[in-house]
């Protein structure tokens, strides 16, 4: 107790669990650079991996310009490896050994102890760490210098020889078969360090693409390492309740378990059910369900269960359609699985049934023609995409089988919002694999989402319509002769206060009352596209009410000038992906979700320093007029600022320029001869 009073604690800190990146994230532990190598983002020039072995190959550039490299011994090394003549197999084409080669090893069998951690405003989040690889420096390249060395000594040797010499004698040839290979003969072999190597050997590399610290796609991935939903409540994966806690200090014997009756073992009862963790509850139902509102999930789970809980669980193994969740699509199809029909890996089998769901957030109808034209698949695998969420209507098409939940919409608009963005991730990635057209982005034109489909005659719509103009005649009427009685009181009082003055009143028309209800057609609570906040101020003609116009300008400030210090030149396009992810990473309720029109982010982009650049792109281009809107930062207050000025005026005339042309132009405005590592610094 009295150690405990001397070391009170200061600080709690809430520990998320992160799964996004569960089986991907690797640790890479570089050795101690020496002073001619820096690890950023231009010495790395190409990498590889084998997935099985675990095992990587990464080529960095050497600074040769450094006064602490050895020239004469740079040269020596590229002389001894490429010898004197330089082709397209040569190690180093600069006749200069300017890189260096790193292959990984394991640093431990066995990492599931440790995981990546990152803090954020007193929240912890962990990701394990699917291995810890350690780099070191490969010097295959002495191989090859020995091997070259090793052939010009035979090539010596045999020049002396004449050509008679050199003919080989007709020999005898003695053929031989082996013996069958007895199983423990093959077991041996199986097992032996040769057969290893080759095993090894020939699996294929895989070539990687490096993505720099400050890249898009890098911040993008970053966003994994954050629990998804982890603002809604506390994770419970690291929390157990008591009975679980006994459980896992108790475990049942084994004859307690021997004696339950024994059941198919895809069934599953409720009782069994309720004894795991709510993430596998959630995740049961959903896999066997498919499509399932949230009213019917809670239901299902029991009294007491806490609904915020629910919400966050259910977003890690299901997607939200039409106020619906619907499962996702890996844990239909497991990785290393295929299709049962076709035999296609799980992989693609994922993406056609996320096309599927995409196009039931934008309509209720899809047609399976459509479908298995995109996605490329047989019709039995697109007909089971279709089952698992939709009811196939004759002469229509596939209609999706829930009616939208617009209680779910109303009570959680965070969670609308945060699923939106998570279609719009999905929508940019289906956009690039399956070269969507436009008329298959767009939205079909339909009536509000009605909660039955019904079919009404002629007859019954025209009584519905003379109902409807009886009620709104009423409204109106009554609202006239309301509006009536206060101009009345009105030109009553004007004329006792100010006697002197005479109003002309204008006539009114009493058969088409003016419409007073304050913009009840325009506000529909949709900013840009999503749904605000319950209880947070609607912007009206781009004006913020109240004293939040200055809170969302100072946020929006702040966000454009971090983005632009990061990345000196982005499209209107990619700088709303930028916001949109943003948006994602802030917690419920932010100012920012007030709502920012184009105009607002364009202009803030200008007020922040920043120019737009007329860049000439050639008038057959695809690009979206968002992806030709061009904004760069003018100035960074670094030493590279008038270069980048210059490079910004040379694309500013024409949209493509060759390397030779750029240097020489920088040379000529800024006076100062630049070498190939400053060129591309500035083109970086």
């Amino acid at each position: 107790m009295a150690n405990e009073e001397d070391d009170p604690i200061i600080q709690e800190i809430d520990v998320f669990l992160a799964r996004s990146l569960l089986e991907k994230l690797y640790l890479f532990q570089y050795p101690i650079r020496p002073a001619s190598m820096t690890y950023d983002d231009v010495t790395h020039l190409s990498a590889k991996i084998k997935p099985k072995q675990q095992k990587v190959e990464l080529e960095m550039a050497i600074d040769t310009l450094n006064p602490n490299y050895c020239r004469s011994k740079g040269e020596q090394i590229a002389l001894n490896v490429d010898g004197t003549c330089t082709d397209e197999t040569s190690t180093y084409s600069s006749k200069l050994m300017d890189k260096q080669t790193f292959c990984s090893s394991q640093a431990a069998s066995n990492v599931s102890r440790y995981a990546a951690a990152v803090y954020k405003k007193g929240e912890l989040h962990l990701t394990p760490l699917h291995g810890i690889l350690q780099l070191r420096p490969s010097f295959t390249y002495l191989d090859k210098a020995d091997a070259k060395h090793r052939e010009r000594e035979a090539a010596n040797e045999g020049g002396d020889s004449s050509q008679d010499e050199a003919e080989d004698d007709v020999k005898q040839i003695t053929v031989r078969f082996s013996r069958p290979e007895t199983e423990q003969a093959r077991q041996r072999r199986v097992q032996s360090y040769e057969f290893l190597q080759k095993r090894q050997a020939e699996e294929h590399w895989v070539h990687l693409h490096y993505y720099g610290l400050k890249d898009s796609r890098s911040e993008h991935e970053r966003q994994y390492l954050f629990s998804q939903g982890h603002g809604l409540a506390e994770n419970t994966e690291l929390i157990k309740s008591p009975s679980e806690y006994l459980m896992m200090l108790m475990p049942p014997s084994i004859d307690e378990e021997n004696d339950k009756p024994m059941a198919p073992s895809n069934v599953l009862s409720m009782a069994q059910l309720r004894t795991l963790p709510l993430a596998d509850q959630i995740k049961i139902l959903m896999k066997n369900v498919k499509v399932m509102p949230f009213a019917n999930l809670m239901s299902l789970l029991g009294s007491g269960t806490d609904s915020t809980a629910v919400l966050r669980c259910v977003q890690q193994v299901a997607l939200l359609v039409q106020g619906n969740w619907v499962v996702k699509s890996d844990v239909l199809y497991p990785k290393d699985t295929s299709s049962p029909y076709s035999g296609v890996p799980a992989e693609v089998l994922c993406r056609g049934r996320d096309f599927v769901m995409w196009k039931f957030t934008q309509d209720r109808w899809v047609v399976r023609k459509e479908v298995a034209a995109v996605t490329k698949l047989c019709p039995e695998d697109v007909k089971d995409f279709l089952e698992h969420m939709s009811v196939a209507r004759i002469n229509k098409g596939w209609e999706f089988m829930l009616p939208y939940d617009e209680d779910f919409v109303k009570k959680h608009p965070d969670i609308v919002q945060r699923q939106q963005m998570l279609w719009m991730g999905i929508q940019a990635k289906l956009e690039k694999v399956y070269n969507l057209l436009k008329e298959h982005l767009a939205p079909k034109k339909q009536e509000a989402q009605s909660a039955h489909p019904l079919l009404v005659s002629g007859e019954q719509r025209v009584n519905m319509a003379k109902a409807k103009v009886k009620q709104n005649y009423g409204q109106l009427e009554t609202e006239l002769q309301r509006q009536k009685a206060e101009l009345k009181s009105n030109n009553t009082t004007a004329k006792t206060d100010v006697p002197s003055i005479r109003i002309k009143e204008e006539p009114v028309d009493a058969e088409e009352p003016m419409d007073t209800s304050a913009f009840g057609g325009l506000n529909n609570g949709l900013v840009n596209g999503l749904h605000g906040a319950e209880g947070c101020a609607e912007p009206v003609n781009g004006h913020l009410p109240g004293g939040c116009g200055d809170r969302v300008v100072q946020e929006l400030k702040a966000f454009v000038s971090s983005t632009f210090r990061k990345q000196f030149v982005l499209t209107l396009s990619e700088l709303k992906r930028l916001f949109n992810l943003h948006l994602a990473s802030l917690p419920p309720g932010h100012t920012l979700f007030s709502g920012i029109s184009d105009k607002m982010l364009q202009d803030m982009v200008l007020d922040t320093g920043c120019k737009q650049i007329l860049v000439p792109f050639p008038p057959q281009t695809a690009a979206s007029p968002d992806e030709l809107k061009v904004y760069a930062l003018w100035e960074a207050g670094d030493t590279y600022d008038q270069h980048r000025q210059v490079l910004l005026e040379i694309f500013s005339k024409n949209y493509r320029v060759r390397r030779n042309v750029i240097q020489s132009q920088l040379s000529q405005e800024c006076g100062e001869d630049l070498n190939k590592q400053e060129v591309d610094r500035v083109l970086k």
